[in-house]
């Protein structure tokens, strides 16, 4: 299963500039930096922003008092030289020579690569910055209007190259004032496209395709109407996906994916897609809510991708109080799929930072959220190589309370895993009957996976009624039962 790690790269190697007293790139991160990127449990780090930053989209993001705004409250004591631009605002799909170039990034993945660990870049499918070569070199690719366009609504397009442009945006919000629509419609866009991620491929493992609806056919016709021209035989991402893939077979995608199209885009050949619904229900609303979601279909689970945060989204410190965050961080790290991390969630960061600036607000990390996280990551590596399924939970007609716990299991090679959440406010009690054949007749031990404590209970009990919880608000079981234990059993028996 893959662990993503996300680092918001300019700002981390301004940070490691900092602490090694000299300009750090890309091509020279220390190894035990790079030691502390490639923690045990993860497997793919995302360096997010490595791409030519646009100086014509950063002007203009100087000039909006709004976005201002918004870096001052994020960054006190904010100065010009701290905002460098938008990092999907792309001038060209080559890695940002402050950054340390294509060479600096072939030694990075290098230092992943020995390391284990995979490399994901981003994508930007919908837009291209107001200056990138394709507003000259290859105009059709990009959605044009006309100076009628223009002169009615200048929000919505641009003038470059004495060609009239629309500027990038999604069917429900206004246009984005720094970017400029790509055609999805366009065959030579497409074929763009396809030259684009190969070259990514090149340089990469892997692909993290932003707002991946966007470019789909229904949704692209919706937001563009007449004009993009006629809708195309065969939707984007299967025409693109395909043909990168006959010259990188292995390469992964990720789509950031929302108003629930990740069904949608796994069929249309991503290997992930966002799971923002998870999210939603994780965030702002109850086990019932979060429960119902874990019964979709278990393959397309698997082709989920869940997060507590990332650079959209505010910080999980920020947005779940006290223990909540700890149980929504064990609830995603043991699901079938992928799972997300963003670089300082584990040190309980509260600011999002606006991905357009160039260093972040000092704040106190919490060590015991930290040390917490290590050990989750670490320890539910093994577990997520099985067979998940999602239990029941039972409780008394007078006590209700068995309604807000989690609970599902992992069946590997070696051992038995389950994992118990309360995941409400108050406490809860109920039984999870354990779904594993050769508990009966047997005294089993239970041992929690990240502190060793131990539970000894009848099989018999395991398998009828269930595992009885009592859980405080928040709590949760992180637990494993040797699968040795339960054969013996069997054979006892004479099965």
């Amino acid at each position: 299963m893959t662990v993503i790690y996300e680092l918001n790269t300019l700002v981390w190697l301004g940070e490691l500039s900092g602490r090694y007293g000299r300009p750090v790139a890309l091509g020279d991160v220390p190894g035990e930096a790079w030691d502390e990127v490639a923690r045990p449990g993860v497997d793919t780090v995302w360096l997010m922003g490595v791409w030519e930053r646009s100086p014509a989209g950063l002007r203009i993001a100087l000039g909006d008092e709004e976005l201002l705004a918004s870096f001052r409250a994020a960054l006190p004591g904010l100065t010009e030289a701290d905002i460098a631009g938008s990092p999907y605002c792309v001038r060209n799909y080559v890695v940002d020579p402050s950054l340390g170039g294509p060479e600096g990034l072939a030694a990075a993945r290098a230092e992943l690569a020995a390391r284990g660990v995979h490399l994901i870049l981003d994508y930007v499918p919908n837009h291209v910055a107001p200056d990138h070569p394709w507003l000259t070199e290859r105009p059709d690719c990009l959605l044009q209007g006309t100076a009628q366009d223009l002169a009615r609504s200048p929000e919505s397009f641009l003038e470059a190259a004495g060609t009239v442009f629309a500027r990038g945006r999604d069917p429900y919000f206004p246009p984005w004032p720094d970017v400029v629509q790509l055609n999805a419609f366009s065959e030579r866009l497409r074929e763009a496209a396809v030259e684009t991620l190969v070259s990514i491929g090149d340089q990469a493992d892997g692909v993290r395709c932003d707002m991946a609806m966007l470019p789909m056919n229904d949704v692209f016709a919706r937001t563009w109407g007449e004009r993009a021209g006629p809708v195309p035989a065969a939707d984007f991402w299967p025409y693109v996906i395909g043909r990168v893939r006959e010259r990188h077979p292995g390469l992964l995608f990720v789509a950031e994916a929302y108003w629930d199209l990740e069904g949608a885009l796994q069929q249309q050949g991503f290997d992930h897609c966002y799971d923002k619904r998870l999210y939603d229900r994780l965030v702002h609303e109850d086990a019932g809510s979060v429960r119902a979601r874990l019964q979709a279909d278990l393959g397309h689970q698997r082709g989920l991708v869940r997060f507590l945060e990332n650079h959209d989204e505010p910080r999980a410190a920020a947005t779940l109080p006290g223990e909540k965050e700890r149980a929504a961080a064990v609830a995603v790290a043991t699901l079938p799929g992928a799972t997300l991390w963003h670089e300082g969630q584990f040190e309980g960061r509260r600011v999002r930072l606006p991905v357009f600036l160039t260093r972040r607000p000092e704040e106190q990390a919490d060590t015991a959220l930290r040390d917490f996280h290590g050990r989750l990551v670490a320890a539910v590596t093994p577990v997520r190589e099985g067979d998940w399924q999602l239990l029941d939970c039972t409780g008394r007609p007078d006590n209700l309370t068995h309604r807000n716990l989690l609970a599902w299991s992992w069946t590997t090679a070696r051992d038995h895993c389950l994992v118990v959440i309360n995941y409400s406010g108050e406490p809860a009690q109920g039984r999870v009957p354990l779904p594993w054949a050769g508990l009966r007749g047997r005294a089993c031990r239970l041992t929690g996976l990240l502190d060793g404590t131990a539970y000894d209970r009848a099989g018999d009990e395991l398998a009828g009624p269930g595992l009885f919880v009592a859980l405080g608000a928040w709590q949760w079981h992180l637990l494993s039962l040797p699968r040795a234990m339960v054969k013996s059993a069997s054979r006892d028996r004479g099965d």
